[in-house]
């Protein structure tokens, strides 16, 4: 009996991937699901299953955080709530912080997407995918743009979520089990952070807060009920609720338990900002990667932006194992991000290092002391020149708030943020025409000594170069590469 009903489950798999094949209009030749795709749930995670009183046909949530490089699998219960099945370490995601805006700048969309059998690959080039689904009607009401942003295998992203080959196989089965057992679609969820009223105080005067806390009434209605929230829009702006914000109101009646919830939250916010608590604003060169899949010696970039936590929600050991595969622009995780705190409603200005005292006493006898300047040669992206070498601990750096310009923060951190001017040659990556090349700030004061004025320092960062793996066939309508640092 149970080899009868492996068979027929085998079977059904089969059935089903090959409609998800022929949606995706794959052209690679391939006209059925693939054996990786077939492939059973690990034994140890349906143990937990057991555990927790689920079962593989159960329905599937799935949530994404950027900033802690982690995903979360949920399975609905029979009394319709959700519950955590596991957490995995998210290998690779690239971009900054914030939504995906337009297609080439190498962001992870944040959002509410709807994953269909249609958008499972199971012939993906890396190893397994599933696609977001981005742009989805919120994103083309706010004219983003961008095509095959995808959940998959490697640790390569070049606008994607890559989760290695060992833990996509695992998500992909999950979710290949859960539409067998009837689910039609699943809710994607990706976020900047963890919602919390912690992010929502530190991140406050980020220009994509707005968009932020729009966010955070979708993952307050999941969290206070543990039921997924119907999605509707109004203007450019996502609502949530029950069925009457699926039909489209913009004011959908709000549980109790929401409502209370976001009380709680608002409140809390105003007392961590009442008690000091600095408004920052994270700089990556080129997105994050969870630690787990880090050299020991290299974590602690990412130690004070990752949280407190000493117990991970999964084993370290077991996913330092896994191969990583084509790890993207590896340069730029060693760098780690950055904490940059800033100021409301001011006019940005770099206060990046203080005078060195030989400036100060020529200020003494007469002179000027040097401005702080940000220098960043355009015309060569992998250089930035300064004129002094300041040891001193920088100051901190104040910027325009959500409320003001964002372009200010352009003005003071150069080309990171500059989307206008490409500084790196075009990769043939997915979603990848456009590829930043990463700045270093440079803390520095202008013209302090003679010697120094003479001789400039250029401080050089590692020049990417992205190359396509020729021996990858890409799926037709998913032009997924491998993009090599």
């Amino acid at each position: 009996m149970t080899a009868r009903l492996a068979t027929v489950r085998l079977l059904a798999a089969a059935s089903l991937l090959a409609l998800a094949l022929a949606g995706c209009q794959d052209g690679s030749g391939i006209n059925g699901p693939t054996a990786r795709s077939i492939a059973p749930i690990a034994p140890q995670t349906l143990a937990l299953m057991q555990t927790k009183g689920m079962q593989q046909s159960d329905p599937i949530l799935i949530r994404a955080y950027k900033k802690e490089a982690e995903m979360e699998v949920w399975k609905r219960g029979g009394d319709g709530r959700y519950a955590l099945l596991k957490t995995y370490p998210i290998c690779r995601w690239s971009g900054q912080l914030g939504p995906k805006v337009r297609e080439g700048d190498r962001q992870a969309p944040e959002g509410f997407y709807t994953i269909t059998p249609g958008l499972m690959n199971p012939n993906s080039s890396y190893y397994l995918s599933f696609d977001t689904g981005f742009p989805n009607a919120v994103d083309r009401a706010n004219g983003r743009t961008g095509r095959y942003l995808m959940v998959h295998g490697t640790c390569s992203s070049a606008g994607c979520f890559a989760m290695t080959d060992a833990t996509i196989a695992e998500i992909y089965a999950v979710a290949r089990e859960a539409f067998i057992g009837g689910q039609r679609s699943f809710q994607f969820q990706s976020y900047p952070f963890r919602m919390t009223a912690q992010n929502m105080a530190k991140f406050r005067n980020d220009p994509n807060m707005p968009f932020w806390q729009n966010l955070k009434e979708g993952s307050d209605y999941f969290e206070a009920l543990r039921e997924e929230p119907k999605i509707g829009q109004c203007g450019t702006k996502y609502v949530f609720g029950g069925s009457d914000a699926a039909a489209g109101s913009c004011k959908p009646k709000v549980d109790p338990q929401v409502a209370e919830k976001r009380e709680h939250d608002e409140r809390e916010v105003a007392e961590l900002v009442a008690k000091g608590t600095p408004a920052v604003r994270v700089v990556y060169q080129d997105g994050g990667q969870n630690p787990v899949f880090r050299p020991p010696a290299n974590t602690s970039a990412f130690a004070s932006l990752g949280g407190t936590e000493t117990v991970l929600p999964y084993d370290a050991k077991e996913f330092g194992r896994h191969n990583l595969g084509d790890v993207s622009r590896p340069e730029t995780l060693a760098a780690g991000p950055q904490e940059i705190e800033i100021d409301p409603k001011v006019q940005p200005t770099m206060m990046a290092a203080a005078v060195p005292a030989k400036a100060t006493a020529k200020a003494g006898r007469g002179q000027k002391p040097a401005a702080t300047t940000l220098m960043a040669n355009r015309s060569e992206p992998d250089r930035i020149e300064t004129t002094a070498s300041v040891s001193e601990k920088p100051a901190r750096i104040t910027v325009a708030d959500a409320d003001g310009d964002p372009r200010s923060y352009q003005k003071v951190l150069g080309s990171l943020f500059d989307k206008e001017k490409p500084t790196a040659p075009v990769t043939p990556a997915v979603d990848a025409t456009v590829v930043p090349e990463p700045v270093k700030l440079a803390h520095a004061a202008e013209k302090v000594a003679p010697k120094a004025a003479a001789k400039p320092h250029a401080v050089k960062t590692a020049k990417v170069e992205a190359k396509t793996d020729a021996k990858l066939v890409l799926r037709k309508g998913e032009p997924e590469a491998k993009t090599k640092p």
